[in-house]
């Protein structure tokens, strides 16, 4: 029956290589760093850039799904002007977005 199937000898374990580890854990680094880190940082890096850019009459759109026109800015929290005479103190955190400018006359 050998002629089938052969026999398997059995062999000394090899040790694996430490510059075989370092090249597996430096490739797991990267590719972490290439999906992950990277764009997160990046996509926080415009947030911070958008934030820091609201001036007073912009309109924004907030995380909450609130639309309105900045009526105040402060360092931390926006005042937004959601209606006829009702302002909300939001965090500048929470803005989504900033809308062209005609938008909430539109909807």
């Amino acid at each position: 029956m050998d002629f089938l199937f052969p026999v398997a000898y059995a062999q000394e374990p090899g040790q694996p290589s430490l510059t075989f580890n370092l090249i597996l854990f430096g490739g797991m680094f990267l590719l972490f760093w290439l999906l992950i880190l990277r764009p997160q940082s990046k996509r926080a890096k415009e947030h911070r850039d958008l934030v820091a850019s609201i001036g007073k009459g912009d309109e924004v759109l907030t995380s909450g799904g609130l639309l309105g026109k900045v009526v105040r800015v402060s360092e931390d929290y926006l005042a937004v002007d959601v209606g006829t005479g009702l302002e909300v103190k939001i965090q500048k955190a929470a803005i989504a977005a900033v809308l062209p400018k005609g938008t909430l006359a539109k909807i």
